[in-house]
C-alpha cells in the first residue's frame, strides 16, 4: 500500500466520521424543532379550549 493510498483511506475514514456527526446534529435539530411545533399546536388548542371553558356565559 503506497502512502498516497493510506492517506485517502484515512481521509475517507475521517469524512465518514464528520459526515455521520453532522447527520446526527442534523437529525436532532430538527427533531428539536418538529417538538416545538407540535407543543406550539398543541398549546393553542388548549388555550382556545380554556378560554371557552372559563368564558362567563353572560358575554
Amino acid at each position: 500500500m503506497t502512502k498516497n493510498s493510506l492517506w485517502t483511506v484515512v481521509g475517507v475514514v475521517i469524512a465518514v466520521v464528520i459526515a455521520w456527526w453532522i447527520v446526527g446534529a442534523l437529525f436532532s435539530l430538527l427533531w428539536f424543532i418538529a417538538k416545538l411545533a407540535i407543543v406550539a399546536v398543541v398549546a393553542v388548542v388548549v388555550f382556545f379550549v380554556l378560554r371557552n371553558l372559563f368564558r362567563s356565559d353572560g358575554k
